[in-house]
């Protein structure tokens, strides 16, 4: 992959589809670090790890939040997403009903994708 390319997040590395989503929460194992909460299941098919990011309603009325507070979560994972073997479907869940600022986020993400790349033991 080019030096341009390295940081982007394409198509092909979003999580779409409601049966999709419903499997990964079902079949999928937790980590959490404040205010980031992970869904995590390994694919078998070796493709790139894809991601859906979720921000409660009832935490966020207003959509201006929800919507900032997972553009820090994509903004994240794009950065960091180096640290993480490819072949994961990831669902990130916003769990603190509070905004956090952009380096918070940021560190809990990094935390957390290295913490799945290693043994999953959150540290």
């Amino acid at each position: 992959m080019s030096a341009a390319g390295a940081h982007t997040l394409s198509r092909a590395e979003r999580l779409r589809g409601r049966t999709s989503i419903t499997a990964l929460m079902r079949s999928g194992k937790y980590l959490s670090i404040s205010p980031l909460r992970l869904c995590y299941h390994p694919r078998e098919d070796g493709a790139p790890s894809r991601i859906v990011v979720s921000v409660p309603k009832r935490l966020f009325k207003r959509a201006v939040k929800r919507n900032l507070l997972k553009r820090r979560i994509r903004e994240s994972y794009r950065l960091q997403k180096h640290l993480l073997p490819a072949g994961y479907d990831l669902l990130w869940i916003y769990t603190s009903s509070e905004v956090q600022p952009f380096t918070a986020i940021y560190e809990a993400a990094g935390r957390l994708l290295t913490n799945l790349g290693g043994d999953g033991k959150v540290r």
